[in-house]
């Protein structure tokens, strides 16, 4: 699979999901509903340049604190295609594939991106390139892939039990 995207660029270490998506929200259950308020407690301008495909680039260890299925939620309703970062918060790394979002360890590519860079990733052989500079991250695994193209864990799961 193929994902291609300007990037926006959340920089910084360690952002949590607090701040991502504030508790003040968690009453919200669709994510159309749910978009609104993504970086709400980090800085509401982001949103603003989440026009058109987006890929996320970000620091280290994005996306710690609570588990809020929310931020994964509310990042594939804004329309960012996938997540690039130099490392992940493990369950929020596992909460994006359960919902349909690729999460690309890649600190490279992560550290060459810049506003408005193009970013490529093929999830088949890891290749992520930005501004036409080639960086090798490690492939997504087969059924994550499969996960992926179903849209998330759930359907993933209902297409193989039927």
């Amino acid at each position: 699979m193929i994902i291609s995207g300007n990037a926006v660029c959340v920089r910084g270490d360690n952002i949590d999901t607090d701040v991502l998506y504030p508790g003040a929200y968690l009453n919200v259950d669709d994510p159309q509903k749910m978009a609104p308020f993504l970086f709400e407690g980090l800085d509401p301008k982001i949103r603003e340049e989440l026009v058109g495909e987006t890929v996320l680039v970000v620091d280290e260890n994005f996306g710690s604190g609570s588990s809020r299925e929310h931020v994964p939620q509310a990042i594939r309703a804004s329309g960012i295609t996938c997540v690039v970062g130099k490392t992940f918060a493990r369950i929020f790394y596992r909460n994006c594939f359960n919902l349909g979002v690729p999460a690309i360890v890649c600190p490279e590519a992560s550290a060459a991106a810049g506003k408005g860079s193009v970013v490529t990733v093929d999830t088949d052989t890891g290749v992520v390139t930005v501004d036409g500079q080639e960086f090798q991250a490690r492939p997504i695994a087969p059924f994550m892939l499969d996960m992926l193209a179903a849209g998330g864990l759930v359907e993933w799961s209902r297409q193989r039990s039927a």
